[in-house]
């Protein structure tokens, strides 16, 4: 079937001429764009689009689904990271596979309506019982939703008692999380062009997991054909510890480790020096950068127009919902820009460098920028369009490459597409019963939060 978007006002393309094409029209074929351009096309399906700015799907490349049901919780407001953790590691400890699958559709869910069409899941916390399928359900919600999924298998094996931050029995040992490594890789990983499902390796960070399962990780990854990601340089309480326990700096330790290159990428990398930064760079080695977080757990910021200038590969991420508090990476966008407009002015990167960071940037971290990241002939149909004829623009609408970043858009998108398919419409997913899963969410969230009492 062929599906014409019509003339809509503007189409930002963010493929290598940075195109932005007025009163275009979009034409999708078996999930493939197939046309760009003014002309008229014949189709089976038309959808409208005079009202509407037309972008790339955004992909979220740094996320931790499962803390949807652990957010906004009045303990943990005014800490920083490692006593955050160890705080919400009590609460945590609650999760069984219902949490897992509902607090994935509730988050997922969000990001799609706010224009995300690829999602990336960082999941590490598994309780010794009942947690052998977590990320199994983690792919049943991202299909019953429809996005695009990449899932890493994370993990912890440096417990309280071996000098690391989780309880004892949220850690596992280097063979079991190896094994269940391998079986996901084997069951969900998809090579083929397009594909809507992915998985990738990420011990959690430098102070919850042994050197061995670093490297061990590193090697597996590599013989599956797999990507590798973790936290790096998040806090300066994680630099000390690293200087403490293996007496380098977090990229020196992780570089020992076998874990740069251009199948790495690291979440939040705020505190990189002037020679880490030519490394990643030179390496290919890429960082997600996570704004709202760092500013909520007053972790720094990141140095973002050093990495731009240095060409040092960078997406946007939401990061986990409890650190952030909601899982809006459109949101993300302008937080992005007003954040580094604040700490380097007229260095900055536009809103413009920002919606290209949240769209080509995150899918070369994911491995995918042949496939997803612009809209261009030949790739996949991931896009959304934002309703632009309201009065919140009125006097916004020069400049449609920046507005995400400039001006910002706080309504749901007026339609997502993922692979050729509509799963976003007037604001609401398709998929599900949003009003069911509320109600069923909620009460997980209450029984989970009471078990922690």
């Amino acid at each position: 079937m062929k599906t014409l978007i019509r003339n809509a006002q503007a189409v930002v393309t963010v493929d290598a001429e940075d195109r932005v094409l007025h009163n275009a029209n979009i034409l999708i074929e078996d999930r493939v764009i197939r046309y760009i351009g003014t002309e008229p096309q014949p189709a089976d399906q038309v959808i409208d689009a005079s009202h509407c700015f037309v972008y790339p799907g955004l992909i979220n490349t740094h996320h931790h689904l499962y803390q949807t049901f652990t957010r906004n919780l009045p303990q943990v407001q005014k800490m920083e990271l490692f006593p955050w953790l160890v705080t919400l590691y009590e609460i945590w400890r609650g999760l069984d596979e219902d949490c897992i699958y509902d607090s994935s559709l509730i988050g997922i869910g969000e990001l799609m309506r706010y224009g995300c069409t690829t999602c990336m899941d960082h999941h590490y916390v598994f309780p010794r019982t009942g947690s052998e399928h977590f990320i199994d359900q983690q792919f049943r919600a991202a299909d019953t939703l429809g996005v695009r999924f990449h899932a890493t298998r994370g993990s912890m094996s440096r417990g309280k008692s071996d000098g690391g931050l989780p309880p004892d029995d949220l850690v596992q040992d280097v063979d079991t999380i190896l094994s269940d490594s391998e079986r996901l890789v084997k069951k969900f990983h998809d090579t083929t062009p397009f594909s809507m499902h992915q998985v990738a390796l990420a011990p959690c960070s430098p102070f919850s997991v042994t050197t061995q399962l670093l490297k061990d990780s590193a090697v597996l990854a590599r013989q599956l054909g797999v990507r590798l990601h973790t936290h790096l340089c998040e806090t300066i309480d994680e630099e000390n510890f690293t200087l403490q326990a293996v007496g380098m700096r977090p990229l020196e330790y992780m570089e020992s480790c076998g874990w740069v290159g251009p199948d790495v990428w690291y979440a939040h990398g705020i505190h990189f020096n002037d020679e880490e930064l030519k490394l990643l760079a030179r390496t290919g080695t890429g960082v997600a950068h996570c704004p709202v977080s760092n500013m909520k757990l007053a972790s720094g910021v990141c140095r973002v127009p050093d990495m731009l200038k240095l060409g040092v590969p960078i997406g946007l991420a939401v990061d986990g919902s409890a650190s952030n508090d909601c899982s809006n990476l459109m949101a993300e966008i302008r937080a992005a820009y007003l954040l580094h407009r604040l700490h380097a002015s007229a260095n900055a990167p536009t809103g413009y460098d920002l919606l290209k960071m949240a769209t080509m940037g995150s899918a070369r971290l994911l491995g995918r920028e042949k496939e997803i990241g612009s809209l261009e002939v030949g790739k996949a149909a991931d896009l959304f369009m934002i309703d632009v004829d309201i009065p919140d623009l009125v006097g916004a609408k020069k400049d449609p490459a920046c507005l995400l970043g400039t001006v910002g858009y706080s309504r749901p998108a007026k339609m997502v597409m993922v692979n050729g398919k509509v799963v976003v419409e007037d604001g609401r997913l398709l998929g599900i019963d949003e009003e069911a899963v509320r109600v069923h969410a909620s009460g997980l969230v209450d029984a989970m939060l009471k078990k922690a009492e």
